[in-house]
């Protein structure tokens, strides 16, 4: 087993960020660190002539969730791809490939070299993606935002009550972080088996896969905590990215702090898979705000 990975779960909508992710995987991975792409297995030959030529392993999802013999595919077809999504990447740790993997999404990209040593101490024990979130609720209570800072204290309080952890709120995102399979592991032994759960029930309950991996860490310390701001940025919300551009931060700029960045597809929709998604009156909308620097 490899002590690290890269992987991204796609689907055939977004082939062509998953191709633009791995070329700049291609140009960046200074260390050669392994790269995995999965998707639904009728998508497999799509994935293939699109990043064919690249460094990447295609994987099925289906392989992924039949590693867990609690979840059979029938059960699985039958949940919305949102949450679908969430327990495939968090199962990935089930086929043994790495011991710790770094979980990036199809709209993410590189924009510098990056090596091992970022994401793993000397040890191999990840760097945990860990803060109170004030990066992202500070510049939502400047933008009137209240539902933002209300939703991350609701979804804090929910599964901290079900996992039985006192404390501060955490945030353990917003995207693309390092998990480690011993923490799944001691989820799953410590609290799925006693209450005859799979992790699918856990994200119909409460869908937020990383705050289930984070609370599974500070409840029952798998692995040292060693604290990290995020490894890639993420624009979220629109008015941070026009903040960022205002301010004239550049990606050369957020290079010095992140090693990639994240663009919302939904902002991006003419690289949809086979064409831009959305009727013509959204379509027209979203390149009107576009050129209006909205987004």
């Amino acid at each position: 087993m490899m002590e690290f990975a890269l992987y991204c779960k796609s689907y055939r909508v977004d082939v062509r960020r998953a191709r633009r992710l791995a070329l700049t995987v291609d140009k960046f991975n200074a260390d050669d660190i392994p790269f995995f792409i999965s998707c639904p297995r009728s998508d497999l030959p799509l994935f293939q002539e699109y990043l064919g030529e690249l460094k990447v392993t295609l994987l099925a999802d289906e392989d992924i969730v039949l590693s867990n013999p609690l979840h059979p595919l029938s059960t699985f077809k039958e949940i919305p791809g949102h949450l679908a999504q969430q327990i495939v990447k968090s199962e990935f740790w089930r086929l043994g490939f790495a011991q710790a993997y770094l979980c990036l999404d199809s709209d993410c990209q590189f924009i510098r070299d990056f090596y091992k040593n970022e994401f793993l101490d000397l040890r191999g024990i990840p760097y945990t993606v860990i803060d109170e979130c004030r990066e992202i609720l500070i510049p939502a209570a400047t933008a009137k935002k209240q539902k933002v800072i209300d939703d991350f204290h609701k979804e804090s309080i929910q599964v901290q009550q079900e996992i039985g952890r006192v404390g501060k709120f955490y945030n353990f995102g917003p995207n693309c972080p390092i998990w480690h399979r011993d923490v799944w592991i001691s989820l799953d032994e410590n609290f799925l088996k006693p209450r005859g759960l799979s992790f699918t029930d856990l994200i119909l309950r409460h869908p937020i896969e990383m705050r289930w991996y984070g609370e599974a860490l500070l409840k029952y310390g798998a692995i040292p905590l060693l604290p990290s701001q995020p490894f890639i940025k993420m624009y979220a919300y629109a008015w941070q990215l026009r903040k960022d551009r205002s301010d004239g931060l550049s990606e050369q700029e957020l290079s010095q702090f992140y090693c990639g960045v994240t663009y919302q597809s939904a902002w991006e929709r003419e690289m949809d898979w086979p064409s831009e998604g959305g009727n013509l009156a959204s379509r027209i909308g979203r390149r009107l705000r576009r050129y209006l620097g909205r987004i």
